[in-house]
């Protein structure tokens, strides 16, 4: 199989995927978490801290939100964070791994949280560390939104940092979003309702973009043979895909017809 072939045949699959996901709407999960800057941790070793996690059904819009000083102003503990701050971590993750449970086989659409450093793994590791005993999800049940674009998209869809530019991109309201840099300054200022409302309007984003996707109308820089290539079977894909080729083709095809019929009266 050529890498033309290959690349088309993985886009149709991703596309395939995301009708599949939109008819079990009621089933589907946007997650987003925040949590202390990994990098600023390098030369010590333990993990990032999390400090919220926000959770949004995709039919409903209604996000359930795990967070620090949530958690904190229930154990009457919010002018003490710092100084309980395991204690704090643990009872929050706790809450988010019973909701977990319970939605163990919804799928979860996520933004690149692939791998212990930033991903679920990172926060199965925190609840572990904590001495709690996290429930994993099946990687079926993991949507990547992140890795998925790339595929349909070509990977130069959009510049870096991807998500900040897609949503500019797109004109999606940046009300109360913080980027990597400012969650890792909001952390350290202890601007914990920050991150949280942050947290939260990164999913509400996320299920933005998803549903630009769905409507096939999401703006990004993508160049037509960055998606598709320019061999035949390519060109083939894209006319099929798009709706204004085959408004023109049948256009055209009518015309012929018409043509044919006059020609021969």
């Amino acid at each position: 199989m050529t890498n033309t072939k290959r690349k088309i045949a993985k886009r149709k699959k991703v596309l395939s995927e995301i009708e599949t996901l939109e008819t079990h709407s009621s089933r589907i999960l946007f997650i987003h978490y925040s949590c202390e800057s990994f990098y600023d941790l390098r030369d010590i070793g333990r993990s990032a801290r999390i400090t919220s996690i926000a959770v949004r059904f995709f039919e409903t819009g209604q996000s359930e939100s795990f967070s620090i000083h949530k958690t904190a102003e229930i154990e009457k503990k919010l002018d003490s964070i710092e100084e309980h701050y395991d204690e704090l971590e643990k009872l929050m993750l706790s809450g988010f791994f019973h909701f977990l449970k319970a939605h163990e086989n919804y799928k979860w659409i996520h933004w690149n949280m692939r791998d212990v450093g930033y991903g679920f793994q990172a926060i199965s590791h925190r609840f572990s560390v904590l001495g709690g005993k996290p429930k994993e999800i099946i990687d079926d049940n993991k949507f990547d939104l992140a890795d998925k674009l790339k595929v349909i998209y070509g990977s130069n869809y959009i510049g870096d940092p991807r998500f900040e530019k897609l949503i500019e991109k797109n004109s999606i309201s940046k009300k109360d979003f913080l980027n990597g840099q400012q969650e890792a300054d909001a952390f350290k200022n202890k601007e914990y309702i920050k991150l949280h409302h942050s947290t939260l309007r990164k999913v509400n984003m996320m299920q933005t973009v998803f549903d630009k996707v769905l409507d096939k109308n999401l703006k990004t820089d993508s160049k037509w043979k960055e998606r598709y290539g320019l061999s035949p079977q390519g060109i083939f894909e894209a006319i099929r895909e798009n709706w204004i080729f085959n408004f023109v083709l049948l256009f055209l095809g009518g015309l012929a017809s018409w043509i044919i019929t006059e020609i021969l009266k």
